[in-house]
């Protein structure tokens, strides 16, 4: 096996790994969210469950033994509420964009396009979940996430900038 295949598998068993505790978060989240979030909340299980079929399939394929779940997992915090079930719901979503975004620097071709879009909807539904974004999903060194807790601060998102404005303070910064 190459070095180049080596680090793509061990980014795969990584992304791997993320989706058997997303999975089993996703099924405390579920016995703890109010009705309204519920089916958003089995949608992202759904999803989670979907990719974490698609990876034993693609390690299987690369002649490896995929990466078992665990019995259980350690929660980031007491889930007693709808509250902390939506932010563990968040927590787990920006962790799993992290393990994606290595995926995508260690793949080639159409895994690296199938892990940036795991990477995106992962963004996408921690937004959903946290009601705001982090500048670089994924990337724990620019997002400010802590790596002792792997918690990002979240920062409200901005609407983007018209196109008028956004040109005169690049021509005002540059001139």
């Amino acid at each position: 096996m190459s070095e180049e295949t080596s680090a793509e598998l061990t980014a795969l068993q990584a992304a791997l790994a993320a989706e058997h505790a997303a999975v089993y978060g996703y099924g405390v989240v579920g016995g703890r969210i109010g009705e309204v979030r519920r089916v958003e909340a089995r949608a992202a299980y759904d999803t989670h469950r979907a990719r974490r079929d698609a990876l034993v399939r693609e390690v299987r394929g690369l002649g490896a033994e995929p990466v078992a779940a665990s019995a259980g997992y350690a929660l980031p915090f007491a889930v007693a509420d709808s509250a902390s079930a939506v932010r563990l719901a968040a927590e787990l979503e920006g962790r799993v964009a992290g393990v994606y975004s290595d995926l995508v620097r260690a793949a080639g071709d159409a895994r690296r396009r199938e892990a940036a879009a795991a990477l995106r909807e992962a963004a996408v539904r921690a937004v959903r979940w946290r009601g705001s974004s982090v500048a670089f999903p994924g990337l724990a060194e620019r997002d400010g996430t802590d790596p002792a807790t792997g918690s990002a601060p979240a920062t409200p998102a901005a609407p983007a900038a018209p196109p008028a404005t956004a040109a005169s303070a690049t021509a005002t910064a540059t001139g």
